[in-house]
């Protein structure tokens, strides 16, 4: 397979061509780190983490709380826009975000596709954020799952189209073994099956990655099939404050945002009218 770091093709490939791709690169990359940063060390820093007391906030908790359940994303690019904002700093951005009102913050750590570094989430707690910060990648290997621990993240973003079912069991139990949580993105009605993994928040992606469409109406079609009593994530394609009540009507408590801010010259006062 021929990757291009660069840019992804948006002709109407089926978005398991596109995760094959991702995931493929990803797993190269993940090899690469191990062999210069071995899962002993990665553990080993964990480990004395936790051993002098390391916390993280709960997202879920942030969002259940939340009135108005915001998770404003930071993203530089997009595999389907090319750079949406290449100078963002992390410094600035989220802690932006946490001053205007956000609930949580979503930061993309992908480098290749997404133009971000798990450095961006150390940057950005070393700048002051306290809320809750959701680390963003395609994990499929529990390797991530301690980066995140590492570099001060509180939930880890796990796709189940990227995942088996087992997969999936093995790094949710991973991820609550180092004290975080877990969002488990699902856009289909078939990957709601997932969701009996109860994991600590259910996604549904309102974006096809194959087509890169956006459709609101996933959200609202595939409610009624995640477990009562679950925090319920909207991700993608959100425009309005209508739209997030809407949605709260049908039980969301958390609504995932990144383009519809990184695309204004100051997000976080983008966030801030958003939510006047």
């Amino acid at each position: 397979m021929i990757f291009n770091s660069c840019t992804l093709s948006t002709n109407l490939q089926t978005m398991t061509d596109i995760l094959e791709e991702i995931v493929a690169r990803k797993r190269v990359d993940i090899e690469r780190m191990k062999a210069t940063y071995t899962e002993h060390d990665i553990h080993r820093q964990v480990e004395l983490l936790i051993d002098e007391g390391s916390t993280v906030p709960s997202m879920r908790q942030s969002l259940m709380k939340s009135a108005n359940g915001i998770i404003a994303e930071f993203k530089r690019r997009s595999p389907s826009k090319g750079w949406i904002k290449e100078d963002a700093d992390a410094a600035v951005v989220p802690l932006g975000y946490e001053q205007a009102g956000a609930a949580a913050i979503s930061i993309l750590t992908d480098k290749p596709y997404f133009g971000g570094k798990d450095k961006d989430i150390k940057t950005a707690r070393q700048s002051g954020v306290l809320l809750p910060i959701l680390y963003k990648n395609f994990v499929v290997d529990e390797y991530q799952v301690f980066e995140a621990r590492l570099c001060g993240a509180s939930a880890v973003l796990l796709i189940a189209a990227c995942l088996s079912k087992e997969e999936c069991r093995a790094l949710l139990g991973m991820t609550r073994e180092l004290g975080m949580e877990a969002l488990l993105e699902m856009h289909s009605e078939a990957e709601t099956e997932y969701a009996d993994l109860l994991p600590d928040m259910c996604g549904i992606n309102n974006r096809n990655l194959g087509t890169f469409r956006t459709d609101v109406q996933n959200s609202f079609r595939l409610a009624s099939l995640l477990p009562d009593d679950i925090c319920r994530v909207s991700e993608s394609g959100l425009k309005d404050a209508e739209t997030l009540n809407a949605l709260k009507l049908v039980g969301y408590s958390g609504f995932l945002i990144g383009e519809r801010f990184m695309a204004e010259s100051n997000p976080a006062e983008a966030l801030k009218n958003f939510l006047h």
